[in-house]
């Protein structure tokens, strides 16, 4: 049966599983947010920085006006263990004649680091891209430092690609080598059931 509905339209869905729930998020969500975000550790290796209370409001409403406006998708993560809201993850770079998608822009709060949280977000985000969007290619890109995310994405089974150099420009000034993975539909089957074995602590 053929779907129906623009890649932009058919990214905006709620996914939920034992342990995690995502939603594309709202306005009810910015309080859960402001929660968890104002952690000077998460924005480390990210291209944007929340440092206060202004900060924060900016990144939210970006964010949600970007979400609104069909030019991303980003979900707030809610553990389903302690029922709290613990950080986010989007669908970007929507390439939809080249069935290509980017997940990215994932952070979590402090308590749901190293819980699964992650590990599960992602494999909801991926089966659905291939399974209910027929995406050809699921990419994923971070910082060349960002050790701790290039472990988790080896971890999930995405294939590194390569650095391309003087990405992007850090709020800091540096400028940024941005390291590439990704998973292909042909891949989809091995990687699902390795992420549905559970999260590998590392």
């Amino acid at each position: 049966m053929a779907r129906t509905g623009t890649w932009a339209e058919r990214a905006r869905v709620r996914l939920e599983n034992e342990y995690v729930r995502l939603t594309p998020m709202t306005e009810q969500d910015r309080e859960g947010w402001r929660e968890q975000a104002l952690d000077p550790e998460i924005w480390t290796h990210f291209v944007t920085r929340v440092d206060d209370e202004a900060g924060f409001e900016h990144f939210f409403d970006a964010y949600l006006g970007a979400t609104e406006a069909g030019k991303r998708t980003t979900f707030t993560i809610t553990d389903l263990i302690s029922g709290r809201i613990a950080g986010s993850m989007s669908y970007g770079n929507l390439s939809e004649p080249d069935l290509r998608l980017e997940i990215g822009s994932s952070w979590l709060g402090r308590d749901f680091r190293g819980r699964g949280v992650n590990h599960w977000a992602k494999y909801l985000l991926m089966r659905h891209a291939f399974e209910g969007m027929d995406a050809e290619r699921v990419e994923f890109k971070t910082d060349v430092l960002n050790e701790r995310a290039r472990r988790g994405l080896r971890a999930i089974g995405a294939t590194e690609e390569g650095v391309l150099r003087g990405y992007d420009v850090m709020p800091g000034g540096r400028r940024r080598d941005a390291v590439y993975y990704s998973v292909l539909r042909s891949e989809w089957p091995i990687v699902r059931a390795r992420l549905e074995e559970g999260p590998r602590h590392r």
